[in-house]
Formats: C-alpha cells, structure tokens, sequence
C-alpha cells in the first residue's frame, strides 16, 4: 500500500464536510425555503392563517437581506446591525428556529389551505436540525 492509497488526513484547521453543508444550507437556503412557503401561506391562506406567514416572511426577508448586504455594499442601512446580530445568535440557531416557530403557529389556526405546506415545513425543520446535531458529533 503506497501513501497515496491512505485516506485523506484531515488536520485542525480543516472544516468538516459537515460543518461546511450546515453553514452553506443556514446560509443560503434555509431563509429562502422557508420565505417561499410563507409566501404560498400566505397566497393559499385564509383569515389569521396569514398572519404568522407574514411575520415569517418579514423574518426570512431580513435575513436574506443580512446575508447578501455585505456582498451589495449595504452594511450602513440602519438595521443591518441588528439584523446580522441576530443572524449570529445562538450559534445562527436561534433566527431560524424562532422564525420556524412562527410559521408553525398556523398549525392551530383552522383556516390555514394547503396543509402540505406544514409537511415540508417540518421535515425542513428536521433536516435542519438534524444536520446542526450532525455538527456537533
């Protein structure tokens, strides 16, 4: 067996395939997800079944703000600070679980339409957590 054949040695400062996917999908594709079925909450809802989809979009939008000010020169508007503190907490736990937490609310409001919507919500969610849990082992 030649030194070429061993597996490759991943050293410290090496991030985790894992920990990398768990970034780029906090990132980049929770927020968007999510905001995407707010929006079809919203569309297909009736009444106060709007209402946490609204204030689920407002969230998802101002962290889709958070996230790509930096890259269009925007870290001046006023609340970006705010915003990307936020974002930050919790480990970048925290914003996505609150605004999952609101989006879930319309589970118990009977006017919600489309309930597989609140089927991809939670296996979002899941998958969500289950690739931070994944980080952590």
């Amino acid at each position: 067996m030649s030194a070429d054949d061993a597996a490759p040695v991943m050293s410290f400062f090496d991030p985790s395939p894992v920990l990398l996917a768990y970034i780029f999908v906090q990132r980049f594709v929770y927020f968007e997800l999510l905001a995407l079925l707010a929006l079809l909450r919203l569309i297909g809802g009736r009444g106060m079944a709007r209402m946490p989809a609204l204030i689920t979009l407002l969230i998802c939008a101002a962290a889709i703000f958070a996230t790509f000010a930096p890259a269009l020169g925007l870290q001046t508007v006023p609340l970006y600070g705010d915003i990307a503190r936020a974002l930050a907490m919790g480990g970048g736990l925290a914003l996505p679980l609150v605004a999952s937490a609101i989006f879930a609310t319309s589970l118990g409001i009977p006017a919600r339409r489309w309930r597989w919507i609140d089927l991809l919500h939670a296996v979002g969610v899941l998958a969500f957590l289950g690739l931070w849990i994944a980080t952590r082992l």
